[in-house]
């Protein structure tokens, strides 16, 4: 067998690397179709208009917090940190998200690929006997063995191909920014479950130690009662008024379930896992007294709502390069080369070799029409990318403008339902005094339980709804969040058993 390499072969593939060459000068010298990608201008505030003054007392650890990404370390609570850890590495919908991600990058990949030449490879060998009509008087019956490799190319001269691969580019960097919005979507999320559940363990504190006041009072009202001081209507009522406290307790320890429940479930664990969070009422963290943001531009460029946003503008432009890249002609190029013959051991021969080459021209010149609204459409794409980006940035200052002035104003709440609850605690107090020395009747010191019970509420709601402005305000102003890699990575790793 003869397995010297044809001199045909090698002037071939010379003909072939001549032509390679001349049409990949041509590819990079060429322009690629349809309009360039431009960042759009968007006129900005220089400050956030609710954004606080800096003033010497400001709580550096709220300034600082609002450029970390570890937003909630500020809170300085260890089961927050540990829960967050927790959601990041198992949460559910942030793997559906970063397997997305994946999904896209694998496509870029095959994008990729279409700027490259495809290869193949093949090989035959069989028996063939044709009819007498076919043979036209050469032997009806032989041996056909052959191999070769086929490559195909699509020469991008006008950009088409490469207009494709910015699109998916865009795309994939879409996706990634998108894993980040809901990395801080669902660290948020668990941030605020966490808060609300130390809110509702508080609140159920105060309502347990206003029951056991109310208790005490009603046994005061018993003994006044035997001792011919008091009527059984001012028994009554004070029964009716423990009842109803009494039954808030049920309520608010539902309430308790459903966060611990959420809590188990955003980390990656069954609901039923209440032993996540130590049932152990905690008070609510110490929150900053401010958090100052940058400015409106810095936060805009952190947020990656708006990043993503932007790539999707940017892959849509592109797609109108792709679109307009069917008005031209697309060149091709294919080229064989391989061994061909009726004998096996001829294969490999000199005889046997064989090779081609083709330069093929495809112009949809006349399917002008579908073309021209393939582009209408892209274009129109475009534009609606384009006010959906410029959407993303006014909800995001909306966002970041609501937050801080709810922060500030719930704060201002914080203080006065605080003087509001120790002042209505102290009435009760005087008011159990007089009833006990006879100054004043039942009514009084009910109507003065009442009270300290609904303030002391209010001013638990209103620490919690303070802490959950905090969280938001934080989500608001994102922060330097890790690369999608490393999610992934992490995602991975709390995956294995």
């Amino acid at each position: 067998m003869n397995n010297e390499w044809p001199t045909s072969h090698r002037a071939f593939t010379a003909k072939v690397s001549r032509l390679t060459l001349a049409a990949m000068v041509s590819l990079m010298a060429g322009c690629a179709v349809g309009p360039d990608y431009q960042k759009p201008l968007i006129a900005l505030p220089e400050q956030f208009k609710h954004r606080q003054d800096d003033s010497e007392d400001m709580s550096q650890r709220g300034q600082k917090a609002a450029q970390d990404h570890r937003f909630w370390l500020a809170f300085g609570d260890p089961e927050l940190a540990r829960l967050v850890d927790q959601a990041q590495a198992a949460n559910k919908d942030l793997g559906v998200a970063v397997s997305h991600y994946a999904q896209a990058r694998a496509l870029l990949s095959e994008a990729r690929g279409d700027q490259l030449p495809t290869v193949t490879m093949g090989a035959r060998g069989g028996h063939e006997k044709l009819s007498i009509d076919q043979s036209y008087g050469f032997p009806r019956s032989h041996d056909n063995y052959s191999v070769g490799v086929l490559a195909s190319w699509e020469l991008d001269l006008f950009g088409r191909v490469r207009r494709k691969v910015e699109a998916q580019r865009a795309e994939v960097k879409a996706s990634e920014h998108e894993v980040e919005a809901l990395r801080i979507a669902i660290v948020g999320e668990t941030a605020a479950t966490y808060m609300t559940l130390r809110g509702l363990q508080e609140r159920l504190k105060v309502v347990q130690d206003n029951v056991e006041n109310q208790r005490q009072m009603l046994n005061l009202v018993d003994v006044r009662v035997k001792a011919g001081r008091g009527t059984d209507f001012d028994s009554t009522r004070a029964l009716a008024q423990f009842q109803s406290t009494a039954a808030r307790v049920p309520v608010i320890e539902a309430s308790i379930a459903v966060a611990q429940h959420r809590l188990a479930v955003l980390t990656g664990q069954q609901p039923e896992s209440l032993d996540l969070v130590s049932t152990t009422a905690r008070p609510l963290p110490t929150l900053p007294a401010r958090i100052s943001p940058d400015t409106p531009g810095d936060v805009l460029r952190r947020r990656p709502d708006i990043a993503a946003a932007e790539e999707r503008l940017k892959a849509a432009t592109a797609r109108i390069g792709v679109a307009v890249g069917d008005l031209f002609p697309k060149f091709s190029f294919s080229g064989l080369v391989g061994y061909q013959a009726f004998k096996a051991d001829d294969v490999f021969s000199s005889r046997g070799a064989m090779n081609s080459g083709f330069l093929g021209v495809d112009w949809s010149f006349l399917d002008v029409s579908r073309v021209k609204a393939r582009i209408a459409a892209s274009e129109s794409e475009a534009s609606a990318q384009m006010l959906q980006y410029q959407q993303t940035v006014l909800l995001a200052l909306e966002d970041t403008e609501n937050a801080l002035v709810r922060y500030s104003r719930t704060r201002m709440e914080d203080s006065l339902l605080e003087q509001a609850a120790r002042d209505s605690t102290k009435a009760a107090g005087m008011a159990r005094m007089r009833y006990q020395s006879g100054m004043t009747d039942l009514y009084e010191l009910l109507d003065a339980e009442r009270a300290v019970l609904s303030v002391q509420e209010q001013f638990v709601d209103a620490r919690t709804r303070s802490a959950l402005n905090a969280v938001a305000l934080f989500k608001a102003m994102a922060g330097g969040w890790p690369q999608p890699d490393q999610l992934a990575a992490n995602q991975t790793t709390a995956r294995k058993p």
